[in-house]
């Protein structure tokens, strides 16, 4: 993409938005589907202002890890291993029985075995970017809230990148030192950050405090730097950014830099979703509505509900319970990325990729709506419910 398409670019997507946004408050939604709207609108399948979407999705997904580095900053690791030890076998129960729901629907619509099991295996996780873009984080209660929430989270990243290391497998061989090396290289990127946090970062920032602007770049350097050693070690750049932000959360200067790199995260992630709503095919449209539109009810009914059920029964107040179902209750980023390995591998045909797309959509859409209406939000529409 040329710099002056680039350009335009930009001014396509932000004055879009800016206009979308100002209709969508008018009707009480969540400014997430502007964006998502907006996408479809002037992207490559509807009036094609903009062609080119590689570079707009690479620039989203740092949104990605700035959400996770900041989310990484409110949480203290004590608390972080005491809840990781509460929801690892809800983690990994949900996602089987997720799992195991999808797959039926997909079979009862005739899809062939290798897409209804990408298909399931896309379902199984819930949004990071929802999930926490709507989380308050100046309470106590939504503090645990986040807590709990990051700690499924986080839990299904890792499942997602055994179901990534699969695929690829699929494709090139299937190797088990790629998925061995999980288990080994996650400790030491933990050990590796505190390390650094402890000798490195904590003395850097301790001396040089008071100039606002190298603790901006030294924050996001290191964010970035972890996310991409993250990378090199067959993890994701998610987790990295996670890492890097668990590890600076015990230093006094932590909430000044999470309140400092919001802008910036905002602004990467209005780029995110619009590539998730100029990605989907409406020429296909027609041929996945009735599938899409029974499989994101089941997810937007069925999580929530499981959740609730599961936090419950591990102790958790029914109220807590409750509302992190519903704040966890749609698909993931990692479906739409599941469903575009698979298609390029050869796995998938595009009609299940494009049935994917849009149930993850509608999930983001709608469970969006409702956490927005229900639940307190950075982004709700009035004083009384608007919390960040």
């Amino acid at each position: 993409m040329h710099d002056d398409a680039f350009f335009y670019t930009i001014f396509l997507i932000f004055t879009g938005a800016a206009i979308l946004s100002t209709l969508v408050l008018y009707t009480r939604q969540s400014l997430l589907v502007a964006y998502i709207f907006l996408g479809a609108i002037i992207g490559p399948w509807g009036l094609h202002w903009v062609p080119e979407l590689n570079a707009i999705q690479q620039v989203g997904e740092v949104g990605i890890v700035f959400l996770l580095f900041l989310l990484g900053l409110h949480l203290q690791p004590q608390n972080l291993i005491h809840m990781l030890k509460e929801v690892t076998w809800i983690a990994l129960l949900s996602s089987l029985i997720f799992a195991a729901i999808c797959y039926g629907i997909a079979k009862a619509f005739g899809l062939p075995n290798n897409d209804c099991m990408i298909i399931a295996a896309a379902m199984m996780f819930s949004s990071t970017i929802i999930g926490l873009k709507l989380l308050p984080t100046t309470t106590l209660h939504h503090q645990h809230t986040g807590e709990v929430m990051i700690s499924v989270l986080l839990m299904q990243d890792l499942i997602a990148i055994i179901v990534l290391i699969l695929l690829n497998g699929a494709q090139q061989g299937f190797s088990w030192h790629q998925l061995l090396s999980v288990s080994v290289t996650f400790p030491l990127l933990i050990a590796f950050a505190f390390v650094c946090e402890k000798y490195v970062l904590v003395k850097l920032l301790a001396k040089f405090d008071r100039t606002k602007e190298y603790v901006f770049l030294l924050s996001i350097g290191w964010c970035l730097g972890m996310s991409v050693l993250a990378k090199k070690l067959n993890l994701s750049e998610d987790i990295g950014a996670f890492v890097a932000g668990v590890a600076l959360a015990a230093s006094p200067i932590s909430l000044y830099i999470a309140e400092n790199l919001k802008p910036l995260r905002d602004f990467f992630l209005v780029m995110f979703f619009f590539s998730v709503g100029a990605t989907f095919n409406f020429d296909l449209a027609k041929m996945i509505v009735v599938p899409a539109l029974i499989l994101s009810t089941i997810i937007l009914i069925l999580k929530p509900l499981c959740f609730h059920l599961m936090f419950s029964k591990a102790g958790e107040k029914k109220s807590v319970a409750k509302e992190v179902g519903l704040r966890l209750g749609q698909a993931s980023e990692f479906s739409l990325l599941v469903g575009s390995i698979a298609l390029d591998g050869g796995l998938i045909d595009s009609i299940s990729n494009n049935l994917i797309q849009a149930a993850t959509i509608l999930t983001f859409i709608a469970s969006s709506y409702i956490v927005v209406l229900k639940y307190p939000t950075p982004m709700s529409l009035t004083d009384k419910m608007r919390k960040d």
